[in-house]
C-alpha cells in the first residue's frame, strides 16, 4: 500500500495518534467480552437465556436514564477527567462481574456497567474532538472508527482459544482481560494534555445543566439519528434471523456477511468520511446513510424470492454492502452534526442527549425488528425502508432549523480552565 495512503489512516496530531491507540486498547477489550459474553453468562454466572435477557433489558433502561446526568457531570468536571473515571468504573465493574452468581447480582453489576458504558460514548466523542481542530476532526473520527473495528476483530480472535477450553476460569480470564484493557486506557488518558477536554464548569451542577437543555431542534436531530441507528440491530439481529427464517441461504454463509461488514468498515470508513469535510457534507452524509439503509431493506425484502441458496446469498450480500455504507455515512454525519451544534459550554449534556438516540434504538430496536418487521415479512422491510427514506428527507430541514434559528440560551456560567 503506498505511503500516502497509509498516512491517510494516521491522525495528524500527536494527541490524535495517542487517542487512536487508546481506542484500539478499548476495542480489543470490548471484542474479548463480546465474543465470550453469552457463554460467560451461562457457564460462569449460571443464568438461563431468559435471565440474561431480563438482566440486560433492565440495565439498558438504567443506561438510558443515567447518560445525560453523567454527561452534565462531564461539563462540570471536564470530559477527559470524566472519561478516565468511567474507564476505571468499567474496569472495576468487569472485575466484580467475575465474582457474581445468579440473576440479582448479575443485574446489579450490569446496571452499574450500563450506566458507565452509555455515558462513555459521548465523553469519548468530546475528548476525541479535542485532540484535533478543524476539518481534521472528521478524518480522525473515521480513523478511530476504523481502529475500533480492527480492535473488535483482534479481541474476538484472542478470545477464541480461551473459549475452546470450555471451563469457568478461562471465561473469567477473558472478562478480567476486558477489565485490564479499560484500566490501561484510563492510565493512557491521564497522559493526554487537552485544554478543551479539561474545561470545568464550576458554577453549574448536573441537574441544573440538564434543566437548561431546551433545544427541541437538536432533539429532532437526535430522533432522526436514532432511527438511522437501527442499522446496528439489523446487522446483529434482523439480517441473520431473516436469512435463516425467510431465505434459502445456507446458514454457513452467515459469518461471511459479518466479515463483509467488518472489512468494509475497516477499509472504507476513512475515504467515506471525506464527504463531511465539504460544506454541508455532514448533513449530506446522514441523508445518504438513510438512502443506503432504505435500499438495504428493499434488498432484504427481495432476498426471500430466489429459490437458489447462492442467489439468495448474493442478494443478502448486496443488502449487507448497502447496510455497511449506510452505517458509515450515518456515523460520519451523526458525529459531525452532533458536535457542531452542541454549545461549547454544554458539550457533555448535548452529546449525551444525542447519544440517547442510539441507546433508545438498542432498547427498542430488537423488538421492533423481530416482532414487527420480520413478523410482517417483505412488507415489514418495505415499511422500514419508507421510514429510513423519511428520516433522510427530514435531515436537511432539521439542520436548516439548527442553522437559521438557534435557540435562545441562558448566559453561560463562568468557565475556569484547569490544567493537570
Amino acid at each position: 500500500m503506498p505511503r500516502s495512503v497509509l498516512r491517510a489512516y494516521v491522525p495528524a496530531t500527536a494527541n490524535g495518534r495517542a487517542f487512536a491507540v487508546i481506542s484500539l486498547v478499548n476495542a480489543i477489550g470490548t471484542g474479548l467480552y463480546l465474543a465470550a459474553s453469552a457463554v460467560f453468562f451461562v457457564r460462569s454466572v449460571g443464568l438461563t437465556a431468559a435471565e440474561v435477557g431480563t438482566g440486560l433489558a433492565v440495565s439498558g433502561v438504567v443506561g438510558f436514564l443515567t447518560t445525560v446526568p453523567i454527561g452534565a457531570a462531564g461539563d462540570r468536571f471536564g470530559a477527559r477527567r470524566t472519561l478516565v473515571a468511567l474507564q476505571v468504573w468499567r474496569a472495576g465493574g468487569f472485575a466484580v462481574l467475575c465474582l457474581v452468581h445468579g440473576l440479582v447480582g448479575f443485574t446489579l453489576v450490569s446496571c452499574a456497567l450500563a450506566a458507565a458504558e452509555a455515558a462513555t460514548q459521548p465523553m469519548t466523542q468530546a475528548v476525541a474532538s479535542a485532540t484535533v481542530a478543524g476539518t481534521d476532526r472528521t478524518r480522525t473520527m473515521a480513523i478511530i472508527r476504523t481502529v475500533r473495528n480492527a480492535g473488535f476483530s483482534v479481541g474476538a480472535l484472542l478470545a477464541a482459544p480461551l473459549l475452546t477450553a470450555d471451563s469457568v476460569w478461562p471465561y473469567r480470564v477473558i472478562v478480567l482481560g476486558t477489565a485490564a484493557a479499560f484500566l490501561v486506557s484510563a492510565l493512557m488518558l491521564t497522559r493526554l494534555r487537552l485544554d478543551g477536554a479539561d474545561t470545568v464548569q464550576r458554577k453549574v451542577g448536573p441537574l441544573r445543566a440538564i434543566r437548561r437543555f431546551r433545544d427541541w431542534r437538536y432533539g429532532l436531530l437526535t430522533v432522526l439519528n436514532g432511527v438511522l441507528n437501527l442499522h446496528v440491530t439489523i446487522l446483529s439481529v434482523g439480517l441473520p434471523l431473516w436469512a435463516l427464517e425467510a431465505t434459502a441461504m445456507p446458514a454457513g454463509a452467515l459469518p461471511f456477511l459479518v466479515l463483509v461488514n467488518t472489512l468494509m468498515s475497516i477499509v472504507l470508513q476513512v475515504p467515506v468520511a471525506r464527504i463531511a469535510e465539504r460544506e454541508g457534507g455532514a448533513a449530506r452524509s446522514l441523508c445518504l446513510g438513510g438512502v443506503a439503509l432504505a435500499l438495504c431493506c428493499l434488498a432484504l425484502a427481495a432476498a426471500g424470492t430466489p429459490g437458489s441458496p447462492w442467489a439468495a446469498a448474493g442478494v443478502l450480500a448486496l443488502g449487507c454492502v448497502l447496510l455497511t455504507f449506510g452505517e458509515m455515512w450515518q456515523a460520519t454525519g451523526g458525529w459531525e452534526l452532533s458536535y457542531d451544534w452542541a454549545p461549547e459550554d454544554q458539550k457533555g449534556v448535548y452529546l449525551s442527549v444525542f447519544s440517547l438516540g442510539g441507546t433508545g434504538q438498542r432498547i427498542v430496536g430488537p423488538a421492533l425488528i423481530t416482532s414487527v418487521v420480520i413478523a410482517a415479512g417483505p412488507a415489514g422491510w418495505i415499511g422500514l425502508a419508507a421510514a429510513f427514506c423519511l428520516a433522510a428527507l427530514l435531515v436537511t430541514p432539521v439542520t436548516r432549523l439548527l442553522r437559521t434559528a438557534p435557540p435562545a440560551a441562558e448566559p453561560a456560567a463562568p468557565v475556569e480552565r484547569i490544567h493537570p
